[in-house]
């Protein structure tokens, strides 16, 4: 590959696990990439030790959210990938699309919190490419056909560590049964919307925002194994499902690489043995979150900001013993009940999620009272 063709990437949330992965097949593939600037939480020995490794002065390291958003507007690169976990992500997804830089997302809070906010700023058609491993699937797999040619984007759950648990078992379990994810290595917030299936929620709207299909051409089915990660089914009856390994650094790849593929991420499915693949229908009575995230979606506006909100609120709540895992949901409820969105705008975003954030603590707290 040539000087001239080489990607320079910005990585936000270096630390992280998407972060941290993306740096393995930087590593792997020094002709391809360079890494021009690196944001992280409050993991700071990491952070130099990466830029080290990477031969990357210390000043191109930050960290926070603002001055994550700081450095995208200030370092020119042609990738930046949002690896940042929470809705603080939103203000450099911004910053990202206005420079003009191709976004790899695994950030979804950021689009889902921020709509048409971020869909807006974009400044060509093609400029976010998701990283979750569903949408990207989803991206792949609706290139076989014509937008007006989808009858449905079909996202698989894992099921999470509580596949199989009834409506009325969830309220003894414990934060660490909560973290207990079969497959994927993920952080506090995002393994507990695992088990909520708050997740697959979120990925929702996501999917929604990104492909402009509507909400009731949107289902989820849990598929344990978690090898095929998205279907689209289109209106002549033919299904197309993208299938790999579970294994996050083919996704992230892509997206650092897109529309190109990096020969060799990962090995590729072992197709001289057998395998049973199993899809299972979304147990909606023990697991509402989707269809809350989706009604969300359709009112639009901050009500999926409201959302996300209170979902963290609640989830740091079930962590230190506040709440039951139930109750995370009954959280998330009160905050959409009593919210009315107007406008759409950063500033509106940011109020309707403090605004959430202290409605959901006031709940909390009625809870132990």
């Amino acid at each position: 590959m040539s000087e001239a063709s080489r990607r320079r990437i910005i990585i936000l949330g270096s630390t992280g696990s998407i972060g941290t992965q993306a740096l393995d097949v930087i590593h792997r593939n020094p002709d391809r990439f360079d890494v021009v600037g690196l944001a992280a939480g409050s993991n700071r020995d990491l952070a130099y030790q990466q830029a080290d490794q990477l031969g990357l002065g210390h000043d191109r390291v930050v960290f926070g959210a603002e001055d994550a958003t700081s450095l995208v507007r200030d370092v020119s690169c042609d990738v930046v990938l949002n690896g940042i976990t929470g809705s603080v992500g939103l203000l450099p997804t911004l910053a990202a699309l206005e420079s003009g830089a191709t976004l790899a997302l695994a950030n979804k809070e950021s689009l889902i919190v921020g709509g048409e906010l971020v869909l807006d700023a974009k400044v060509r058609d093609d400029q976010i490419v998701p990283v979750d491993s569903e949408h990207s699937a989803l991206a792949q797999a609706l290139m076989a056909g014509a937008h007006s040619e989808v009858a449905k984007l079909i996202v698989t759950a894992s099921g999470g560590p509580l596949r199989g648990r009834s409506a009325n078992s969830l309220a003894s379990v414990t934060p660490a049964e909560a973290l207990a994810h079969p497959t994927w290595d993920m952080g506090l917030v995002v393994t507990t919307n695992s088990a909520t299936l708050v997740n697959k929620g979120l990925e929702v709207i996501e999917a929604h925002l990104l492909f402009g299909i509507p909400f009731d051409q949107i289902e989820v089915t849990v598929h344990p194994q978690s090898v095929v990660h998205s279907l689209v089914e289109f209106h002549d009856g033919s299904t197309l499902a993208q299938a790999s390994p579970p294994d996050m650094r083919l996704p992230i790849a892509w997206g650092l690489s897109w529309p190109d593929r990096i020969p060799g991420v990962m090995p590729g499915i072992d197709w001289s043995q057998s395998h049973t693949w199993t899809f299972e229908p979304l147990d909606e009575s023990a697991f509402p979150a989707v269809s809350i995230a989706k009604a969300a979606g359709e009112r639009g506006g901050t009500f999926p900001a409201v959302f996300n909100a209170a979902n963290e609120q609640a989830v740091y709540a079930f962590h230190r013993g506040d709440i039951s895992l139930p109750t995370i949901i009954k959280v998330i409820s009160h905050a959409l009940e009593h919210h009315d969105s107007g406008e759409m705008s950063v500033e509106a975003v940011l109020e309707a999620e403090r605004r959430a954030r202290e409605r959901a603590d006031q709940f909390i707290a009625s809870q132990g009272s």
